[in-house]
């Protein structure tokens, strides 16, 4: 019996287990999303470690906005929806980060998701967090601005707010990397992001 069969077996095994693990994805960049773990609607953990090995769709948004982010979120179920129908709900998961964390409690995002018609078996919209610290989280994982502007002049008094946010959705590799963005306020996208998501999976 050759000793160094066993050996040359395990060296095989590990370098294929590896092989898979670096497994680059081409799209349009290549930026590492940092290490989180917040809160999703459910108030469950919810970190960059349990999204790995699966394509996930990351987006911004907050509840109060009456801009970008209806559309933004309604896209979004469809998009889960034509994934559902391609029975690839399972290799899939939507992520949706609150900018307004404030304000947008677990509940409040559990009921926009779903008035959006959302389905959140496979979605999780975050919260938890400070304002800086998604701030800082979106810039240096996406290279997306998130900032907070007055709607009133100070001196006037009361100051009301708006978010300044990025309204693109975010394709994720499984290895932890965005790789491709996709105008996520524009219905005609949606058969585009289910298509760019179709063809990783195969």
């Amino acid at each position: 019996m050759n000793r160094n069969k066993p050996i040359m077996i395990g060296l095989l095994l590990t370098f294929l287990v590896l092989s898979a693990c670096s497994k680059s994805y081409q799209g349009d960049f290549s930026y590492e999303v940092k290490d989180f773990e917040f809160k999703n609607q459910d108030g469950e953990s919810v970190s960059k470690e349990d999204l790995e090995g699966t394509f996930w769709v990351a987006d911004f948004i907050f509840t109060n906005c009456t801009s970008a982010c209806p559309p933004m979120t309604a896209n979004l179920a469809r998009v889960q929806e034509e994934i559902k129908k391609a029975g690839l709900q399972d290799k899939v998961r939507f992520v949706s980060f609150t900018i307004d964390p404030n304000h947008d409690t677990p509940d409040v995002l559990s009921e926009y998701i779903q008035s959006h018609g959302g389905e959140l078996n496979n979605w999780d919209a975050l919260t938890g967090y400070s304002p800086d610290r998604i701030k800082e989280f979106s810039i240096n994982s996406f290279k997306a601005l998130v900032d907070k502007i007055p709607r009133k002049d100070p001196a006037e008094g009361e100051v009301d707010y708006n978010f300044l946010h990025s309204s693109s959705f975010y394709i994720v590799s499984p290895n932890g990397n965005a790789i491709k963005k996709i105008d996520g306020t524009q219905f005609e996208n949606v058969d585009k992001l289910v298509k760019e998501l179709k063809n990783y999976i195969k």
